[in-house]
Order: C-alpha cells, then sequence, then structure tokens
C-alpha cells in the first residue's frame, strides 16, 4: 500500500505558527523532504519544523534549481519525483516541507503538478504566507473596505509592476531582493513610498524591519524580503 503525500506549509519563520494539522501531519510522516537550492546548504523550512520532528524521522534534501519556469530545466524535478515515488511505493508517508503556504509562489507548486496525475494521495496543508505574519507583526491592516490588493512579485519586469502598481489600493510586494531601488522608485512615483514597511526574514533571525524606506534603497536585502504599502 502506497505511502500519502502530504505538501505542509510551515509559515514564514515563527514555529509557532504552524498549524495543528501541520503538526499532526508533521508527527505521522516517515520521511520529511527538505527542499534547497543549489548555492545553499541547509533548509529554512526544516529549521522551522524541527520542534515536532520524531527522532527516528527520516530527512531527505532535494535540489530544485531557482528557475523562472521549471519546465526549462525538467531533469532535477524527474529525479526529484522519482525519488518521492520509490518513497511512497515502499509504503512511506511523506511530508514536503515549504515556507510559508504550499500554493502561494511555492516550490511545493510544481512537485505537486508532477505527481498530480501519479496514482498518489496528496494532501496539502496551508499555511501563513509572510505578509500575513508581517502585518500582524507590525499592527498593520493589509486591506480593508473597498480595498483592492495587489500581490506582486518583485522578480515581475518594470513595466508589469508599474501597471499593478498604478491601479492597487494596497500592495504586498514579495522578493525584493535583487531590484529594491527600483521598486521603492516605483512606490514613490505611486505615492505609497511614505506609509510602506519593509520586513525580512519575519520570525527568523536576522529579522529586519524598515519603515523608511527611501534611506535603505541601496541596501543589499535578504532573499526573504516583503514590502507592505498602500497608497496615501
Amino acid at each position: 500500500m502506497r505511502g500519502t503525500f502530504y505538501g505542509i506549509g510551515v509559515g514564514p519563520g515563527d514555529p509557532e505558527l504552524l498549524t495543528v494539522k501541520a503538526i499532526k501531519a508533521i508527527e505521522a510522516a516517515d520521511v520529511l523532504i527538505a527542499p534547497k537550492t543549489e548555492k545553499k546548504d541547509g533548509s529554512v523550512a526544516l529549521e522551522i519544523a524541527r520542534p515536532y520532528l520524531k527522532k527516528d524521522i527520516e530527512i531527505v534534501y532535494q535540489v530544485f534549481p531557482m528557475v523562472k519556469d521549471f519546465a526549462d530545466d525538467t531533469g532535477a524535478w524527474e529525479k526529484n519525483k522519482a525519488e518521492i515515488l520509490a518513497l511512497l511505493n515502499a509504503g512511506r508517508n511523506v511530508a514536503f516541507l515549504t515556507l510559508g503556504d504550499p500554493m502561494f509562489y511555492s516550490t511545493y507548486i510544481y512537485v505537486f503538478r508532477l505527481l498530480e496525475h501519479e496514482d498518489v494521495d496528496i494532501v496539502t496543508i496551508p499555511g501563513v504566507p509572510a505578509f500575513a505574519a508581517i502585518g500582524s507583526k507590525v499592527g498593520r491592516p493589509i486591506v480593508e473596505g473597498n480595498d483592492v490588493l495587489a500581490i506582486i512579485p518583485g522578480t515581475a519586469n518594470q513595466e508589469r509592476l508599474e501597471e499593478v502598481m498604478a491601479v492597487a489600493s494596497s500592495a504586498v510586494i514579495m522578493k525584493v531582493y535583487h531590484n529594491s531601488a527600483e521598486i521603492i522608485d516605483l512606490l514613490k512615483r505611486n505615492n505609497m513610498a511614505k506609509d510602506a514597511v519593509l520586513v525580512s526574514r519575519v520570525g527568523l533571525d536576522g529579522e529586519r524591519i524598515i519603515h523608511d524606506l527611501e534611506t535603505h534603497e541601496n541596501e543589499k536585502l535578504n532573499y526573504l524580503s516583503t514590502i507592505l504599502a498602500r497608497r496615501n
């Protein structure tokens, strides 16, 4: 009998933000898949979940290439899929850990798409996204009343960023680590910079909260950096 595949959102950083359902799934798992990139050792998602791991849990690190479209490089994905299927076929329950929510800008989405057409029982467990944790952390409503919220990947091209920001009442801008100066300039031009806040690594070691974005626009930021902004 095949095992069950769990996709578990572990939230943004604080282990106490895991749901009861997520903790129960981790406790039921025989194997944990901890995703990592080629450039970094360890797994942030694994460290968040560590307080809930069984002593005899098997941990398998899988490397996932950082590509915009996983169809551009399917080799690593197919290898990881085969490894997961072998574990499931052996009757073992497998949990895939992912930061934030599994269905929100997550590596898990690609793994889910690879497995959803196989004869596999898949249980996806939602998690707290970083922007929700940031809103609570800094005491800031993200949207209210009839606000229109735009959730924008900072990696999008400049034209797309400008287009979306121009019509939004409030914005969540994620992954602002590599072009923060351009994004802050866009916020200024759309009258959204003065009341913006940038938070890096919310709930993790090295957490930073920046309110005066303009004085930090040329700084190198951590990959896990998000801006909350609203139109003045």
